[in-house]
């Protein structure tokens, strides 16, 4: 499948007396928008974590293009990879994990434009579609609401070389016309760009709205 992110048959626990994730296999193609929905618990911000490198899974691999995207390097003895695509380090990891909070997502002590830079360089259209104002740059953190706070995130998951964005229910938080606002303008940037998305959500509506499928986790 080209131009496909697969995680197959993905095992996780945070301990060894129960697992997460249970021989779970998810599937997104370029460009495609999968809504992944279920109950409380039931492993999705897990299975977020897992799909962008952040966690390694018990068993099982998470493929682009049918190659594995994260692993081991035996041979330095360093253990699982975050990113091991060919100079990843001068590269972003394809697939860029927005998380719910983004206070938590940020160093509370560097001003935004510095911590956006340091990914890339965002170009007039990207900042201006997610509604960033110049001046917020010169801020810290704590200095922004969230969602403005999490619009500066997204604009740091777009940099150049990224194929596939994992967004962890990051509208939750936020009044109505936010949430609408930031998944209007996310959405039109990945349809722009042909980027697969992963949006996890509660609400069967939102899934409904923003998504091309819906995949159901159950617990």
């Amino acid at each position: 499948m080209m131009g496909a992110l697969e995680a197959k048959n993905i095992s996780f626990g945070y301990d060894r007396k129960r697992k997460v994730l249970d021989d779970v296999s998810i599937s997104v193609g370029a460009g495609e928008r999968v809504a992944l929905v279920g109950p409380s618990g039931c492993g999705k911000s897990t299975l977020c974590k897992v799909l962008a490198g952040h966690l390694e899974p018990w068993s099982g691999e998470v493929t682009l293009d049918g190659e594995a995207l994260f692993g081991r390097d035996a041979g330095q003895g360093t253990g699982f990879e975050p990113w091991r695509g060919p100079g990843h380090g001068h590269r972003p990891c394809p697939v860029q994990l927005i998380y719910q909070h983004p206070e938590k997502a940020v160093n509370p002590r560097r001003k935004l434009g510095k911590t956006l830079t340091e990914a890339y360089v965002p170009g007039e259209d990207v900042l201006r579609a997610l509604g960033i104002e110049p001046a917020w740059s010169n801020r810290y953190p704590a200095e922004l609401s969230g969602g403005e706070l999490q619009r500066f995130c997204i604009a740091r998951a777009l940099a150049p070389g990224v194929e596939f964005i994992v967004a962890d229910e990051i509208s939750t938080m936020l009044d109505v016309v936010t949430q609408a606002q930031i998944w209007q303008a996310l959405i039109r940037i990945c349809e722009v760009r042909h980027i697969g998305l992963v949006a996890v959500t509660h609400s069967p509506e939102l899934a409904a709205r923003i998504s091309t499928r819906v995949v159901e986790l159950l617990a």
